[in-house]
């Protein structure tokens, strides 16, 4: 009775990610969380049509996102925490955020992922030149989600994408590869590539996928779900603003609106930027070879 109401107590003291700390997915389980995933879709498009029935095109375009986006990510996360639930009982686990920064510090290694962030997304402006042009209607579907209502679009691009995007690319995917054996660099490869699919077309899942693996080097070296979350959040929120700046809200590239001689030096600063941010984040220690997320024990045993 005693381990018993030690559990509860525990479980009562939970933080929202605590609630999945026992659920550490393997490759198998990885494509059943993209299963539910695709269930979760059909649910959002379903809102989606709901607010387009009520309201009209317009009130779904501004606000059905608000809704349909978390609703597209309950079934991976019901399914996720159904798991880690059963398994709390008996086995250890792996929390989803850790903090382990190293001599660097949170906050130095919070200020060096947001300059990492914009740097990476300058240099990955280059992937537009060597993709084919966008198709008109995608890049109308791509627009709206950023010049609509902004408070709505913040929401949504801001807030719900890195906070339910990291939950399941960083914090389940490759959590989940790293403590089952699979090697750092595949895992975070495969976590990427994740992250690019889900985007679901080529525009964005390139640059998706570069993103994600530095998104993913900073997880594995740190631990730190929040960190990922941050540099999400900075990267949506730079093409947020940008997009609702009249001078710059019809730029396919930055090519575009600088000279070519000071484009190419930004280009060259941001990869020095980054190669240094990146040996900044190689000094901090492993706690392991599967990287720096703290294990947690099984709630009874």
């Amino acid at each position: 009775m005693a381990d018993t109401a030690q559990g509860r107590r525990k479980r009562g003291n939970f933080k929202f990610f605590d609630n999945f700390n026992w659920y550490v997915p393997g490759v198998g389980q990885m494509f059943i969380l993209l299963l539910m995933l695709l269930v979760g879709a059909v649910l959002g498009n379903l809102v989606t049509l709901a607010f387009t029935l009520a309201g009209g095109q317009e009130a779904a375009s501004d606000y059905a996102m608000l809704i349909a986006y978390p609703v597209m990510f309950i079934p991976a996360m019901m399914y996720a925490g159904a798991r880690s639930k059963i398994a709390s009982c008996s086995s250890a686990g792996v929390k989803l955020d850790s903090g382990n920064y190293g001599r660097t510090g949170g906050l130095i290694c919070g200020l060096l992922v947001v300059a990492a962030t914009l740097a990476s997304g300058f240099c990955l402006d280059i992937s537009t030149a060597l993709l084919p042009e966008m198709p008109e209607q995608l890049e109308e579907m791509l627009k709206g989600m950023t010049t609509g209502v902004i408070w709505a679009n913040f929401i949504s691009v801001s807030i719900f994408a890195p906070l339910f995007e990291e939950w399941l690319c960083r914090g389940m995917i490759l959590r989940g590869l790293l403590h089952n054996r699979v090697r750092p660099v595949w895992a975070v490869l495969i976590s990427s590539a994740f992250f690019a699919l889900i985007h679901l077309n080529p525009w964005q899942a390139v640059p998706a996928f570069a993103l994600g693996c530095l998104f993913g080097y900073v997880y594995y070296k740190t631990g730190s779900l929040k960190l990922t979350m941050l540099m999400h959040f900075t990267n949506n929120t730079f093409s947020l603003i940008l997009s609702n700046m009249d001078s710059l809200k019809d730029m396919d590239s930055w090519m575009q609106v600088m000279p070519a001689t000071l484009y190419w030096i930004v280009f060259a600063a941001c990869i020095l930027l980054l190669v240094l941010i990146v040996r900044t984040f190689a000094r901090i220690p492993l706690l392991s070879r599967e990287g720096n997320c703290d294990k947690v024990e099984s709630l009874f045993g």
